[in-house]
């Protein structure tokens, strides 16, 4: 296990004794995870911060699971089967580990640290993931893209990337979606985008400097950090709204902390999220599970996964509406 996966099972058995809320600009709000199983009855259970009540999107980002260090031998892993996917994009990062994915585009790929796998399922796709037998501690996060309305049925695609790490102010910054610390990504998305791994040295602070028009989350791995001066302990999601220039974050422990920042213009349109399925209507959400439990060709074959599909869950007996963030106090 490295040094950041130790710093991170240190700081979950601590608790920060200062503050969260400093009053200084920009006003941050801190999102907290809560723990949720993750596919099928093998699941692992993962710690998710988007979406929640308080907030469904930060840009087009709706969804953040964050999961491990885990020790495979003991909890077993991951392993979903097939599953499928509409309206979306998936974005896995890898801490440590490695992960086996295979999807219904025909692309069989491993997901490793510090390299992007992206996969565009608009219309439909589906994908099975699987950690490898190399696979020793398991930690990382996945994350979901909501596609606009004029994308959101597209077709299937698969984007892979290594960033190369550029080094600012004692912070490392792998940059594998938009631009950041003069570092641009290749890969395209469908909304302008950030997204971006930062390991900083002990005490380290960094100010950056970001798009004004994007709103900006930080989720803290290893920590704790300071965003804009409010603490960030394991774990949590900073939010910062648009209209920042520049984003300050500091390492307030003495060993090495990592963190995920993401942002994007804000993502104005309502959406329905149910299962693995992004719409815009009740009905909408419907006709996909139906279609995925009738092995529809709109999610195709996963092919060379040994085992079962994952069947969708019953739909709610409540009509399933569509959500947009709340006005912002």
């Amino acid at each position: 296990m490295g040094d950041v996966e130790k710093s991170l099972a240190k700081s979950f058995g601590a608790t920060a004794a200062e503050g969260t809320r400093t009053g200084k600009v920009p006003d941050i709000d801190v999102l907290t995870p809560r723990d949720v199983p993750l596919g099928g009855p093998r699941a692992m259970k993962v710690r998710r911060t988007l979406p929640q009540r308080s907030r469904t999107t930060i840009g087009a980002w709706c969804f953040a699971d964050h999961y491990g260090p885990e020790d495979v031998a003991v909890t077993g892993g991951m392993h979903v089967p097939p599953h499928p996917h509409t309206g979306l994009q998936t974005v896995s990062w890898l801490f440590s580990g490695e992960i086996e994915h295979r999807d219904s585009l025909g692309v069989h790929a491993l997901v490793r640290p510090g390299e992007l796998n992206l996969m565009t399922g608009g219309h439909g796709i589906s994908h099975s993931e699987v950690s490898t037998s190399r696979t020793t501690v398991l930690h990382g996060v996945q994350l979901w893209v909501a596609l606009p309305e004029k994308h959101r049925n597209t077709g299937r695609d698969f984007q892979h990337h290594v960033p190369e790490p550029v080094r600012v102010d004692g912070a490392e910054i792998r940059v594998f979606l938009g631009s950041l610390a003069g570092v641009t990504s290749p890969v395209s998305s469908f909304t302008p985008l950030l997204g971006a791994e930062m390991v900083l040295e002990p005490g380290a602070t960094v100010t950056l400097t970001v798009d004004p028009s994007f709103e900006h989350g930080l989720l803290v791995d290893a920590g704790p950090v300071r965003l804009a001066g409010t603490l960030l302990k394991p774990a949590e999601l900073g939010f910062a709204a648009a209209g920042n220039t520049t984003l300050t974050l500091a390492n307030a422990s003495d060993d090495r902390a990592r963190c995920v920042l993401l942002g994007g213009p804000p993502f104005e349109e309502r959406i329905v999220m149910w299962w693995n399925f992004i719409g815009r209507s009740h009905e909408e959400i419907a006709r996909a599970r139906e279609e995925w439990q009738n092995a529809s060709e709109r999610f195709g074959t996963v092919e060379g996964y040994a085992g079962e599909r994952l069947p969708a869950p019953e739909l709610p007996h409540s009509i399933l509406r569509p959500r947009g963030n709340p006005p912002r106090r």
